[in-house]
Parts: structure tokens; C-alpha cells; sequence
């Protein structure tokens, strides 16, 4: 059997045994995702917060050491997008639907449920939640998916293998990589794709039915849901046909037009001087306390919060590696490693952090400042805390209105970014997937998504997620030293052939 149809076919058996579990048994479904997690979590959760450690240091190693000027790609070819093409797709394949949902209501629900060293409601707790939330969505989970990606770059751009994960393992497994060895880990990739981008569309649907509640009064009602996945799978198909030159690209660039129009509103006729300061100081506290935070568990008050909240995200970037990793090499072809590593490290980092400054420190202002109380809303009802936060300002209606189109652009481009590499994936690496194959796999996120919701299976199917991320934290880990083997014997390759010329 070829590579491709193994994957292919072995894929799509997990999926449909998966969501026939999730719809048959719900509860069966949801124990079993417990257990494995609650194991996981309990015995390996100071693991990830390592590797991601060790993610950060191996990428500034690589960007500033030297093989920094290593091309991803031919030595002369030049980038295929603009920076600001480029940058648009990073953020709304990596970050966008998420900062949406989680902008306003993280801050606030660390701020009413600290760690219990924390006096809830207090100054104190207000300060750690936005230190938190720079710190879950900064520097560590860029370094996860630009690990991931740099990899997948240089063995596919620079040494023309197949865009796959299994080819970034060649000088570790040799030709067993085009066996079921490789077959395995691309497996363990469309798995890991497809459910991860499945919960984090299924959020984002129901964000959108809160937020269509809130303006037009449409029923905050399961049906709803449903409809809007239904326009949204008519949509990211259409613009999946399109390909990336024209539908993920047109999409990420109206989308970060439309966010930075929000967000320059939201700082112009809100707290500007305290949005500022909230910038300016969390970002000194993050940078300053980076080491401590990185590897923390609060072992001696605090771990459940730790396991809750910090290591819940690193599971899950490391999960959603494979699909972010696997879309930023495709679009990051021609860029050397050092401008790859900085360029998307640094650009999408401080755009996160200048979203939650203004969005989370908006919330605090209205909190704090003004004696309105938004954070126990936002935080019980995390679909409707942006919504709840936009009514307190000018033009209300307009404004939600923007994010809900916000919010179904981003969901559109990423089904749609998600949709191209898994048939990628299951092409053996194709760049250019056929139309029939994209349509299937989009249909199939659609399909999974609505049985899920059905099953009330999203809160297991998260806890699967992150039970994943384990394995493909040590696949990661062996990644690196597989891709520190291609680099070496690659430039000592480049420079016999350059002495024999």
C-alpha cells in the first residue's frame, strides 16, 4: 500500500471510530478522555513545561548561532508572500479565533479564581491574571509551532523531501521513514489536526451564536449552532478550492485589517494612558520573571490552578503543532532560519500582547476603575465576555457585530488552513492537494464537529487533545535533534561541494 493511502485510510478509520464513540456513548466517551488525561497530567505535567523550555532555547539557538543564514529554500529564492501577508496568516492560523474567545475572558477568570496564594477580586490577582495570560499565550507557544515548522521547512524546502513530519526524522530513521514508521507519525499528525481544529471550531460556534444572541436576538439555541457551521463549511470549502494565493491569503489579510481597526478603536475611545500602563508593566513583569514562570508548578499551593490553566495550554500548542507547524513552512518558503525564527516569534507575540493590553485592560478599567462588575459575567460565561465588555462602550451594536465577522472570518481561515494540511498530509505531502480530497477532509471537520456537539463530547475530545500531546511532546524532542543532524551534515554537504567547484 502506498504511503498516502495509508495514512489516509488509517486516519479516517480513528475519526469514525472516534465520533462514533463520542455519539454512541457519550459517557464511556468522557471517562475514558478523563482518566488518560487526568494521568497524563498528574505524573508528566512538569514535562511540558520543560519541552517548551527546551522549544524556546533550541529555536534561539538556531536563529543566532550558524546556521541562522541558512535559506528555507534555495540559496537564491526570494519569499513567496509579503510581510504582511506572511504575518496575517501566521496570526490567523495560530492565534486569531483564540485571542478572540480568551482575550477578555481569561483575565477575568484568573482575576475571580486565582491560585489560592491569591486574594480573588484583589490588585494583586488582577496583575498575576494578565502576567498569566502574556505568559500562556507569548513567547513558549510560538517557539512549540516555529520548532515544528523550521523542521518541516528545511527538510522539505532546502532538501526536497515531501512536506511531511515523517521526513523531518530522516537522519534518525533513514528510508524507514517511507514505511510504517513515517506512516505512524503523519497518522498521529492528522489526528492530533483534525480533533484539535474540530473543539477549537466548535467554541468558536458557539461564541458566534453568544454574540449573534446579543445584537439580533437570534435564539442562543443548539439549532443555531448548527446553522452557523453549516455557512461556515460553504464558506472555508469555497475559499479552500481557491487555494492559498487567493482564499487563505484575501481572508488573513481583510481579517487583521478588521482586528487592528477594532483594537485602534478600542484603545482611542477607552482607557488609552491605562491600557498603556498595563502594556508597559505586564510586559516587564512577564520578560523579568520568564525563567520562573516557565518552569513553575506550584507544588506547594497552586498546582491545580497549574494544571488547569498552564499546563492545559503547553498540551495543547504542542497538539496543534503539526497543523500550525505544517501551515507556517508552506507559507514560509525563501525566508532565512534567523529572520523565520524572529519574524515569528517576536511580530505575533507582541500583537498578542497588545490585544489582551486592550481588551483585558478595558475589562479591568470597567472593573476597577469605573465599579462595574464584568469580571464575574465574563468569567462564568466565557462565549460572551468580549460581548459583554463591547456593550460598555460606544456604538455597542456595531462593534460586536465587527467581532462576530471577526470571529466567523477567523473560523473560516482556520477550517480552511486545517482543511489544506490534512490533505496535504494525506497526499504524501502534495502542496497542491486535489480538490476532492480537500472537500472531503472539510466536510469531515464539519461532520465531526456537529456529532461532537451533538454528544456533548468537546470537553473529552480536549482532554484526548492534550492525552496526544505526550507522544508528540517526544517526538518533538527527537525532531530537534534529528533536524541539528540535517543542518550539520547539510552545510558540511554545501561546503565540499563549493571547495570542489
Amino acid at each position: 500500500m502506498k504511503p498516502d493511502r495509508r495514512v489516509f485510510l488509517v486516519s479516517l478509520l480513528l475519526v469514525v471510530l472516534m465520533t462514533a464513540l463520542g455519539l454512541s456513548n457519550p459517557g464511556l466517551f468522557d471517562a475514558g478522555s478523563t482518566f488518560l488525561y487526568d494521568r497524563i497530567i498528574a505524573y508528566s505535567g512538569f514535562g511540558y513545561l520543560v519541552a517548551a523550555l527546551v522549544f524556546f532555547i533550541f529555536c534561539l539557538v538556531l536563529a543566532f548561532g550558524k546556521y541562522g543564514s541558512i535559506r528555507l529554500g534555495k540559496d537564491h529564492e526570494k519569499p513567496q508572500y509579503s510581510y504582511f501577508g506572511w504575518f496575517s496568516m501566521l496570526f490567523a492560523a495560530g492565534m486569531g479565533i483564540g485571542l478572540l474567545f480568551w482575550g477578555v475572558a481569561e483575565p477575568m477568570s484568573h482575576y475571580m479564581e486565582p491560585p489560592p496564594f491569591l486574594e480573588a477580586g484583589s490588585g494583586a490577582a488582577a496583575e498575576f491574571a494578565m502576567q498569566s495570560s502574556f505568559f500562556h499565550w507569548g513567547l513558549e507557544p510560538w517557539a512549540i509551532y516555529i520548532t515544528m515548522s523550521l523542521a518541516i521547512a528545511y527538510f522539505s524546502f532546502r532538501r526536497g523531501m515531501p512536506p511531511l513530519i515523517s521526513s523531518c526524522f530522516y537522519p534518525l530513521l533513514g528510508d524507514r521513514i517511507y514505511g510504517w514508521a513515517g506512516a505512524l507519525i503523519d497518522i498521529t499528525a492528522v489526528f492530533a489536526t483534525l480533533f484539535g481544529i474540530v473543539a477549537s471550531l466548535g467554541f468558536g460556534a458557539l461564541q458566534i451564536t453568544s454574540g449573534l444572541a446579543a445584537v439580533v436576538h437570534t435564539p442562543d439555541s443548539f439549532g443555531m449552532t448548527l446553522a452557523i457551521i453549516a455557512v461556515a463549511t460553504v464558506l472555508f470549502l469555497a475559499s479552500s478550492l481557491t487555494g492559498l494565493d487567493k482564499g487563505i491569503q484575501i481572508l488573513s489579510r481583510a481579517n487583521i485589517l478588521l482586528a487592528v481597526l477594532l483594537a485602534v478603536f478600542m484603545l482611542a475611545v477607552g482607557p488609552t494612558v491605562y491600557i498603556c500602563e498595563i502594556f508597559t508593566s505586564t510586559t516587564g513583569k512577564y520578560l523579568s520573571s520568564f525563567l520562573a514562570m516557565s518552569l513553575s508548578t506550584n507544588p506547594f499551593q497552586g498546582h491545580e490552578w497549574t494544571r488547569s490553566w498552564t499546563l492545559f495550554y503547553w498540551a495543547w500548542w504542542i497538539s496543534w503543532s503539526p497543523f500550525v507547524g505544517l501551515f507556517i513552512a508552506s507559507i514560509s518558503r525563501g525566508r532565512t532560519i534567523r529572520e523565520f525564527v524572529i519574524g515569528a516569534m517576536l511580530v505575533p507575540t507582541l500583537l498578542t500582547f497588545v490585544w489582551f493590553s486592550i481588551f483585558g485592560g478595558a475589562a479591568f478599567h470597567l472593573q476597577l476603575v469605573q465599579g462595574i462588575d464584568i469580571a464575574g459575567a465574563a468569567a462564568a460565561s466565557p462565549p460572551s465576555a468580549l460581548f459583554l465588555l463591547l456593550q460598555h462602550y460606544p456604538f455597542s451594536g456595531v462593534l460586536i457585530m465587527i467581532s462576530i465577522v471577526l470571529l466567523g472570518v477567523f473560523f473560516v481561515t482556520s477550517a480552511d488552513s486545517a482543511t489544506f494540511v490534512i490533505a496535504m498530509m494525506t497526499s504524501n505531502g502534495n502542496l497542491a492537494p486535489s480538490a476532492a480530497k480537500k472537500i472531503f477532509w472539510g466536510l469531515t471537520i464539519s461532520m465531526t464537529a456537529v456529532v461532537l456537539l451533538i454528544s456533548g463530547g468537546l470537553d473529552a475530545l480536549q482532554k484526548i487533545i492534550i492525552t496526544a500531546a505526550l507522544p508528540f511532546a517526544i517526538i518533538m524532542l527527537f525532531m530537534c535533534r534529528s533536524l541539528l543532524a540535517g543542518l550539520r551534515y547539510g552545510a558540511k554537504y554545501e561546503q565540499e561541494t563549493r571547495r570542489e567547484m
